[in-house]
């Protein structure tokens, strides 16, 4: 066994973490719903509104989950903490001090597979999750390191170009490290993280889109 934890336990770290923190998964859908209605409507708040919401999942992620649920299972899971706390603190920060990210409606194959992405992380992702271990042992969307990756590969596509290379480290890191977990801990929902990290991350450090500009309602 390559982790230091079993599946059981695993299962169990999610099951007390989601009877702990409700209503934080409910919280999370409304922060999720937010941004998509300022994507779908955006003005001059629209960076600003899914920088912040996206920071936050990110920092409670890495403070609620990693360091206080899993760390008991995983000594690692304490510089995962301090690696979602430092990724939600980019984002805010490239959001709300330097306005060097903001975002868009998306178009094309861009925005096509950003939009599914974002779907899936929130849709489709926990509808496998009820399939196969079910509520609550399993990771729930915006507040659970693998889904909140997913559904920031969707946003990164949808924002201006360029879009910071500082901001795509942490999610692919951990997009290898969670995607390869998944496979041995049987996570069906997660598979997708490492192919998305791998397609994702490459195409935007490239830097190679259009940027558009986000005009105001």
């Amino acid at each position: 066994m390559l982790l230091p934890f079993t599946l059981d336990q695993f299962l169990v770290v999610f099951a007390a973490y989601n009877r702990t923190v409700w209503p934080a998964q409910l919280v999370a859908y409304l922060l999720g719903l937010g941004i998509v209605l300022a994507l779908l409507r955006p003005t001059r708040w629209t960076h600003r509104i899914v920088g912040a919401a996206l920071g936050l999942m990110w920092v409670w992620t890495g403070v609620a989950y990693h360091a206080m649920f899993f760390a008991p299972i995983n000594k690692a899971a304490n510089a995962f903490a301090a690696l979602f706390v430092a990724q939600g603190l980019l984002f805010a920060h490239a959001a709300l001090v330097r306005s060097d990210l903001s975002f868009f409606r998306g178009h094309g194959p861009r925005g096509w597979l950003g939009w599914a992405l974002i779907a899936y992380s929130a849709i489709i992702y926990p509808l496998i999750g009820v399939a196969g271990h079910g509520y609550p042992a399993m990771p729930m969307f915006g507040i659970t390191p693998c889904p909140v990756t997913l559904f920031s590969f969707g946003l990164l596509l949808l924002a201006q170009s360029p879009v910071p290379r500082r901001l795509l480290v942490i999610p692919f890191v951990w997009a290898l490290v969670g995607g390869s977990a998944a496979f041995l801990l049987a996570v069906p929902q997660d598979w997708l993280l490492i192919a998305s990290g791998l397609l994702v991350v490459p195409w935007l450090w490239r830097r190679t889109s259009t940027p558009f500009r986000v005009t105001s309602a």
